[in-house]
């Protein structure tokens, strides 16, 4: 008779249950033991404009990251030609407000400052700096025109996250929870002149970007800086500005390390203006930090902020809207979070920072009013340095 085959393995061997990951070998950052994820948190449906949402989130298994936002406007009908204010569809909201277990305000802001303009110029949503959410795939604008609906859908992120897994906050005790609270525009504010007939609802989906509790590693492995956070918060600095004065503005009291700072002028009807010096001037303590033409600022956001937005035909600069980042550690182009935090502008609650026009341009609807969302980094401890994920 011919020699039986040997088996190479016990029979057992297939039958073994494998982890869905592979685990790595212990020791190295946070993001090596961790999984990005995430993980839906609510859908509120059918709420009229001027509604306020606020429905508590829920826990996730791990550190969250950011919340993830999409309003949909469905089920609008016009009647005759429906038109959108400037700031549509951003201006969803007039006020939110995501704040920490604690009561500390991590974002709050109008619809605008915080949906497009952290979004563009906060390096925390995308690979590049310059990011327009009216680029997704995702996003429609506001239906406008002879009978047109006003529908539209936008998505949008309120970020936690500055640097890579540095920023996040615990989200698996959901005692110790962030409230997020939005308020919904008037619709008259919203359309400006004309509404469609039969307004439409908003539905306003939240999810959370996380990551995973590590698993099968010894020790304490937890993000670098737990605690730590990056605060934006829209603030109006003082005085107002006369039409063709030489005005020095000073902003609030900040502290902490500020990575971005993004000033947004409107003018008396709250319409974003281009009223700009041809000269500029941004002063710290006193000292003329920078001191610039105003196009020659321009160039240098279009530089530091060039990213997805060259790529796509040119830089574009919302009207009414200067940004100047410190987020330039490794580059001369913010990436993102890839950052080390070395050239973040260090402040203390005594620090004042000044924006000065002389003169300012001629502004038809005087006063105007210059305010400003600061990416306020607040460490716990000693700020983490470096590249931590590495």
């Amino acid at each position: 008779m011919p020699p039986s085959t040997a088996q190479t393995a016990p029979g057992q061997e297939a039958g073994r249950p494998q982890p869905q990951t592979t685990v790595q070998n212990p020791g190295g950052p946070f993001i090596r033991h961790s999984q990005p994820g995430r993980r839906a948190q609510y859908v509120s449906t059918s709420n009229a404009f001027g509604a306020l949402i606020t429905q508590p989130l829920v826990a996730v298994p791990g550190y969250i990251r950011a919340l993830r936002l999409r309003f949909a406007a469905t089920g609008g009908v016009a009647t005759g030609t429906v038109s959108a204010s400037a700031d549509a569809p951003y201006n969803i909201a007039s006020l939110i407000t995501l704040r920490d277990a604690f009561g500390t305000p991590l974002i709050v802001g109008d619809g605008y400052s915080v949906l497009k303009l952290v979004a563009m110029f906060g390096g925390q949503f995308g690979l590049h700096s310059l990011v327009d959410v009216a680029n997704f795939p995702s996003f429609s604008a506001v239906a406008t025109g002879l009978s047109a609906s006003g529908n539209f859908t936008l998505p949008a992120q309120l970020p936690l996250e500055f640097a890579k897994a540095y920023g996040v906050i615990s989200g698996a005790n959901a005692s110790l929870l962030p409230n997020l609270q939005v308020q919904l525009n008037a619709s008259a504010t919203f359309y400006g002149t004309t509404s469609p007939g039969t307004l439409p609802t908003i539905e306003m989906d939240v999810d959370a970007d996380f990551y995973w509790l590590p698993e099968g590693v010894g020790g304490n492995i937890e993000p670098p800086g737990l605690g730590s956070t990056c605060q934006w918060v829209l603030q109006q600095a003082n005085p107002s500005i006369g039409s063709a004065s030489t005005t020095r503005c000073q902003i609030p009291r900040l502290c902490g390390y500020l990575s971005t700072i993004i000033f947004i002028m409107r003018d008396s009807t709250s319409a974003r203006i281009d009223g700009w010096p041809t000269r500029m001037r941004i002063y710290v303590d006193g000292v003329p930090l920078i001191d610039s033409r105003v196009d020659t600022f321009e160039d240098d956001m279009a530089i530091q902020f060039g990213g997805i937005g060259a790529i796509t035909g040119g830089f574009n600069r919302p009207t009414g809207v200067l940004a100047w980042t410190r987020k330039m550690s490794l580059n001369q182009e913010s990436n993102g979070l890839l950052d080390t935090g070395e050239t973040w502008l260090s402040t203390n609650p005594g620090t004042l920072i000044e924006f000065e026009g002389a003169p300012w341009a001629t502004i038809s609807n005087a006063p105007a009013t210059l305010s400003i969302m600061a990416g306020q980094v607040v460490p716990t401890g000693a700020l983490v340095q470096g590249l931590p994920e590495l």
